[in-house]
Order: C-alpha cells, then sequence, then structure tokens
C-alpha cells in the first residue's frame, strides 16, 4: 500500500488547529491518502490576551459538528455581535458595525441593485445600522437567544454572530476534538531541505530527532520559523498606511453581576486605539499604539488615566505589519500570525486562517508531490490580494474627522493608502455595491459591502446626495425599501425585547455542562 501523504503542522494554538482540523476534513471528503501530525511544545506559553474572530468561526464550528454550547464552556467563549467604535469619527462619537446582514433575508426585487437598502438608509439619513437586529441587542447587551418557556434556549434569527475567547483555551479545545492527528510534543531546532530542489524534507527536532514529512505548515505565530527564518520568504511591509507597531495588553476582571458586553470595544486614543474583548471571565485588554508617538511608559500612563485606575502591563508586543509577499513556498504554507498580521481591528487574523485553509484544502490539496509552480502562483495571488484588501478596509477606518494629537493629524496627512483614497473618491459619485469588491477566493468569505457600511456610514463617508438619486431613479423600489427597512427596525426591536441578557446566557450554558 502507497505511503500516506505526510502534512506537518508546526505549532498549535489556534491556527495550527485550525489547519490541522481543516486539512484531515478535506482529505478525508477527497479520499486522499494523508497523514496528519502537529508539532507543538507545551514548554511554549500562549498568552491569553483575549481574542475576536468573525462570524467565519461559527460556520467553521457547523461544518465540523462541534456543539456550541460545549465550545462556550470549555473556551470562557462570549458572543461578539460587532464593534462599538469609540472617539474614532471625532471625540465624543461612538458608531457600531453589527456583523449580520439583513440583505440575507430579505430578497431584492427583480432588477434591484445590491445593497439597495443600504442606499435607502443613507438617502433617508438614517444609520445603517438600525435595520440590523444585532444593533438593539449590541445597545441593550444581549445574546441573540431567547428562553421558551421550557427552559430551552433558542436562537433570535438566521444570521451568523461571532466570537470573543481566551485563545489558549481555544488551542486546546481543538487538540481535545482531534481524532486521527498526531501529536508530537517537542520545539523544531532546524530544517532538512533537498539540496535539488529545496523542498523541505525533515524537521530536526529539539531531542535530535528527524522528523520527516511531505507538506508543512507554518503556524509558529511571529516566529514565522519555518517560511522566513528557513525559507527566507520575503515580507511586504503596511507600515505606511497603517501606523501602529506596538501593544501594551493587560486585563481587567469582571465584577460579580456586572453585564458583559457583547462587542469588541475599539477605544481610539492618543497615539492609536485601545480594545477590550470580554470573555467570560475577564476582558482582554490593550492598546494598540505608534511608538512614534508614544513611549510604553506614556501608553501606560495614558491607559491609567482614561480607565481611572492602575493596570498590570502583561507584556510589550512589537509587531510588524504586513504580509508574507508568497504564503507559499516549495512544500511550505504559512498561516496565522507566520504570515500575516495587521493591527486586530476587525478580527482578519482568524478569520484569514480559516479561509486560507479551506482555500488551500478545497481547491489546491493534493498529494504533493502532484502540486505545481502555477497552484502556489495562483494560491498566492488569491491570499495576497485577501490580505490587502484587509489592509485596505482597516486603512479606510482611519479617514476621521480627528486632528487632535500629533499621531491624528500624521495619519490624515499621509498615511492613507492609494487605494483607499480610490474607492473613496468612486463612492462619492456611486454609493458602494458588492459588484466592488469580486470574489477571487473561491466562493469563500471575501470583504464584502455589508462590512464596509456601517464603518462608511459612521464615519461620515457616504454622501446623502448621491443615495437619494440613485434611490429616485425607481420610485417603486424607494417604496419597497422603506416599507422593508421600517419593518426589519420594528421586528428586530420587538425580537430583542425577547432577547436574554449576554451574561444571563453564558451562565445558563454554563449550567448545562
Amino acid at each position: 500500500m502507497e505511503k500516506p501523504a505526510h502534512f506537518v503542522i508546526v505549532g498549535g494554538g489556534t491556527a495550527g488547529w485550525i489547519a490541522a482540523f481543516i486539512i484531515q476534513d478535506e482529505a478525508r471528503r477527497k479520499g486522499l491518502n494523508a497523514k496528519i501530525s502537529v508539532v507543538e511544545s507545551s514548554k511554549i506559553p500562549t498568552v491569553g490576551v483575549g481574542e475576536a474572530t468573525t462570524a467565519a468561526f461559527r460556520v467553521l464550528l457547523k461544518h465540523f459538528k462541534i456543539d456550541e454550547f460545549e465550545f462556550f464552556r470549555k473556551t470562557d467563549a462570549s458572543f461578539k455581535l460587532g464593534i462599538r467604535h469609540e472617539d474614532w469619527r471625532r471625540k465624543g462619537f461612538t458608531y457600531y458595525g453589527p456583523i449580520d446582514d439583513p440583505h440575507q433575508v430579505i430578497q431584492a426585487p427583480a432588477g434591484a441593485p445590491s445593497d439597495y437598502l443600504n442606499v435607502y438608509a443613507v438617502a433617508a439619513g438614517r444609520a445603517v445600522q438600525e435595520m440590523h437586529l444585532f444593533q438593539p441587542l449590541l445597545e441593550q447587551k444581549k445574546a441573540p437567544y431567547a428562553r421558551k418557556a421550557d427552559g430551552s434556549l433558542v436562537p433570535l434569527g438566521p444570521f451568523h454572530h461571532a466570537y470573543h475567547f481566551d485563545q489558549a483555551l481555544v488551542g486546546k479545545f481543538f487538540a481535545s476534538k482531534s481524532k486521527g492527528v498526531d501529536i508530537v510534543d517537542a520545539t523544531v531546532a532546524s530544517v532538512e531541505r533537498d539540496a535539488e530542489s529545496g523542498l523541505i524534507t525533515a524537521l530536526v527536532l529539539d531531542d535530535n530527532q528527524r522528523f520527516e514529512g511531505d507538506f508543512f505548515i507554518d503556524a509558529t505565530g511571529f516566529r514565522k520559523q519555518i517560511i522566513v527564518k528557513e525559507l527566507k520568504a520575503p515580507w511586504v511591509s503596511y507600515a505606511k498606511e497603517l501606523p501602529v507597531n506596538r501593544a501594551l495588553p493587560f486585563w481587567i476582571d469582571i465584577k460579580p453581576g456586572e453585564e458583559l458586553a457583547n462587542y469588541t470595544r475599539a477605544w481610539a486614543q492618543s497615539s492609536g486605539w485601545m480594545w477590550q474583548i470580554p470573555t467570560r471571565t475577564r476582558y482582554g485588554c490593550g492598546y494598540v499604539y505608534s511608538d512614534e508617538f508614544s513611549t510604553p511608559e506614556e501608553a501606560k500612563l495614558e491607559v491609567e488615566r482614561v480607565l481611572g485606575h492602575e493596570i498590570e502591563v502583561r507584556s510589550d508586543i512589537k509587531f510588524q505589519i504586513g504580509r508574507l509577499e508568497n504564503a507559499w513556498i516549495g512544500n511550505c504554507i504559512g498561516v496565522g500570525l507566520s504570515s500575516s498580521f495587521l493591527e486586530p481591528l476587525e478580527s482578519t487574523s482568524i478569520h484569514g486562517t480559516i479561509v486560507q485553509m479551506m482555500l488551500f484544502a478545497q481547491h489546491f490539496m493534493k498529494n504533493p508531490r502532484d502540486i505545481t509552480d502555477k497552484d502556489r502562483a495562483d494560491y498566492n495571488a488569491r491570499v495576497g490580494r485577501q490580505v490587502d484588501d484587509f489592509r485596505t478596509f482597516v486603512n479606510t477606518h482611519y479617514v476621521t474627522e480627528r486632528d487632535d494629537t500629533p499621531f491624528w493629524r500624521e495619519v490624515k496627512a499621509n498615511r492613507i493608502h492609494p487605494e483607499t483614497k480610490e474607492r473613496l473618491a468612486r463612492w462619492q459619485s456611486q454609493m458602494p455595491r458588492q459588484e466592488d469588491f469580486p470574489n477571487y477566493l473561491g466562493g469563500l468569505p471575501h470583504i464584502e459591502t455589508q462590512l464596509h457600511y456601517p464603518v462608511l456610514s459612521g464615519l461620515g463617508l457616504l454622501s446623502q446626495d448621491v443615495a437619494r438619486r440613485e434611490m429616485d431613479r425607481d420610485p417603486k423600489l424607494k417604496r419597497f425599501a422603506q416599507e422593508t427597512f421600517n419593518s426589519l427596525v420594528k421586528e428586530y426591536r420587538a425580537a430583542a425585547g425577547q432577547a436574554m441578557q449576554h451574561a444571563e446566557f453564558l451562565a445558563a450554558v454554563q449550567e448545562m455542562g
């Protein structure tokens, strides 16, 4: 019998275990004779500062038939229904970015443009967030679940939510669910490569053992141990357009009886912004800032002044913002933080890992000896475009009215990317459309207008005159959009009245265990 193709994931954690699960599942579906191993060291600690996901993570749990309530219990997870952006447009101004999309449930009339409900909202001077189910839930810190008379918990709507969790616990959770994945407790000392092809043939472990493989996934995080240190993969920097480069993480304990946020709080500060991510037991927090404009000592003092109490800084994280020029070199793919890193404003890291590995598994995974240069080039172009889209979307958040500190003046004057400017200029003559974002990921989730509209609306970057002109072209569609918008607002506010409080839901799920 032919020897199975050996896929080796270096590094566990969230990215490594997501990669292992997706590869194993797709190999089974394709009938590919494969062996999967994860090399991770129990000696390397994972700092659980709190992590936020997109709705793609819930799709992943459903795909693997993982019980969501068990996931909540085992990972200290909480709901993420959106992002609360404070002080970005200007100091004192707050807007939400709910992650549900009403266009999923409303069938557009024949010939209606995509995003017509968003266009109507802007034309009418209404916040696009109003027609989202998650908006009243965000405002009231509620879960997208109701409790029936018999005590059972039922979802309120058809929309996928996302999660906050302690990533150290998520890696352990996925490891506990692995069946048929070999776990090797070791660190990698060096790599052996074929002299002719340059392909990796084996890992040399810390006890000098050789560990042979056919294909390797680098999930070693910021260390980028295989793809950069060994394979010398070039790096594309986004430092010019995304100016924050340092993070000061800390925790805030949740007080007994305190209502728990169901959003990631992104709170703009003098030299960057602060995140607050609620897990069931604490807030994972941090100040992401530019060390061109603030020292670590100044950043700590600023946080303490804003919060009104002292904090215990857990580490000092310096990072390079950008991506690998090519995420796939030879027989190695970098995923997660090994592949790219953007400031954690829109939860792009785990989302990118899920999409990147599903793209590889569904469209490119085969016996490693059958992989071609064309496969690699095609994959690299798609993945590179995905991260570039993330960059432009995050960069758009910095097109603000703020000019009250040197950081914000510098960002406004010199750090807005040409693609950001081009898109915003185009959207001054026509409203954003789904067609502006062609799907180059084989049907997998990509940056879409439903993510852009709350941000563009919240920052005041959309033209009411343009939206009105577009709506006035079709009075029948305008009436339909108005009726639909108003009915969604009414329906979702009523549904929110039935929803459980967030902390109440999490307590109920814990009791089930």
